[in-house]
């Protein structure tokens, strides 16, 4: 099996032909056969028929790249996940296929807590050599833009730590990587019964935390073990104050009326709401809300509860589709692989499926400039060695992906 090719679209221009692209800009895929398009200096400069070609573009025919009828997608986005820890937590695997849920291991202690304690005494070089072969693997999946939470720190330091972490993985691998910071996931043992005055350091963090530039959004898990609405709503508000945009783990185990909290302050995107009522979805639909739908966690943790997908069509309600990579509750590597399990476990269709890893994905970033293939956007395109568009949800492993053409990430702050 031939390895992926990388290719930079940053500088300059270019131009693929002889492609089948589908845009996702318009119905039935936006698929434009015997397709080609242009790209200039990291954004997409034509895309259309290749017989449509503009006199302007005819020049780089000559030298553009012959994608051979392959399938040409947008680049994938893996809109939640929480790509930096340290230590592994397969023993709750374990514990899990014998019965013992999720709740009960976090009450005593595992769950969360225990990546807290490996992840606060690892070293940022630690948590990056840890982290860079997940990122590869997404990476090899076709994925360009990656969301990483932070949560597993606790403190103001290991926060930042986590934060600044994934900053350099974006550096080191050339991925677009959006930080969000999570820091309301889990009430820290020193802070047991005193989870207002959690809150409380939580809210200070964050103006600290946003003036290095290591916060692009703000997330909190709002359940039993995790936070309230009211305390959340403070973390919100304190976002809000800073000119964030928020995100939450909403209704993942239960329902706290998380979804419509979002709503109210016009969050970007409430992620796993299996328990989401009909009152929530609503309120997202009216807001203008993403869900973020995590089938890695729905099968590891046996879930048998579905999110509402059918209330999410009806509302109009944008489906994104995310891997939710980490150790404890979704261990999961591929985002192709997520595209499969939301159609086999959710019912999504293969075209659902795809715009949530690319148009949908990116509305749950605030990413405008990506997510489909038009004039304008950025020139981040994926090349693939299938024949039919349902194959990229169909594959449950493999590698089918020939070329990923990306802008790639420019320096951040260090």
């Amino acid at each position: 099996m031939n390895p992926v090719q990388f290719l930079s679209t940053q500088h300059g221009q270019g131009m693929l032909k002889r492609a089948r692209l589908l845009t996702l800009d318009g119905p039935q895929w936006g698929l434009i056969e015997h397709g080609a398009l242009v790209w200039e200096n990291g954004l997409l400069a034509w895309v259309g028929r290749e017989r449509d070609l503009p006199v302007r573009w005819q020049p780089l025919h000559h030298t553009a790249i012959d994608a051979r009828d392959m399938l040409v997608t947008p680049g994938l986005i893996d809109c939640h996940t929480h790509l930096i820890f340290a230590g592994s937590r397969a023993g709750e695997f374990e514990r899990r296929l014998q019965g013992v849920s999720y709740q009960t291991i976090a009450g005593e202690g595992g769950g969360i807590l225990a990546t807290v304690h490996a992840t606060r005494e690892a070293s940022e070089e630690h948590l990056l050599a840890s982290a860079l072969p997940r990122a590869r693997a997404l990476l090899a999946d076709g994925v360009t833009t990656l969301e990483i939470k932070s949560g597993y720190g606790l403190r103001f330091e290991d926060e930042r730590k986590m934060l600044r972490t994934a900053r350099r993985l974006g550096r080191e691998l050339g991925l677009d990587v959006r930080l969000t910071c999570l820091a309301a996931h889990a009430l820290p043992e020193e802070f047991a019964g005193r989870a207002d005055a959690y809150i409380d350091e939580v809210c200070r963090w964050l103006p600290r935390l946003a003036k290095e530039g290591l916060v692009d959004a703000v997330d909190a898990f709002c359940e039993g073990i995790g936070f309230n609405p009211a305390q959340v709503r403070r973390v919100f508000a304190t976002a809000g104050r800073l000119g964030l945009p928020v995100k939450l783990h909403a209704d993942q185990l239960s329902d706290l009326g998380g979804a419509k909290l979002l709503a109210d302050y016009q969050g970007l995107s409430a992620d796993h709401i299996e328990y989401s009522n009909a009152d929530g979805i609503r309120a997202m639909a009216a807001s203008g809300a993403t869900a973020v739908l995590l089938p890695g966690a729905f099968l590891c943790l046996h879930a048998d509860r579905l999110p509402p997908i059918a209330e999410l069509r009806q509302q109009g309600v944008p489906m994104a589709v995310a891997t939710d990579c980490n150790p404890g509750s979704s261990p999961l590597l591929s985002l192709r692989l997520a595209m499969s399990l939301a159609c086999t476990l959710f019912q999504l269709t293969p075209e659902e499926a795809l715009r949530g890893v690319t148009e949908h994905a990116a509305r749950a970033l605030g990413c405008t400039d990506r997510g489909r293939l038009r004039a304008g956007l950025r020139a981040d395109f994926l090349l693939w060695n299938v024949a039919e568009p349902a194959e990229l949800a169909y594959w449950m492993a493999g590698q089918p992906l020939h070329t990923v053409a990306r802008v790639e990430a420019r320096p951040g702050p260090t």
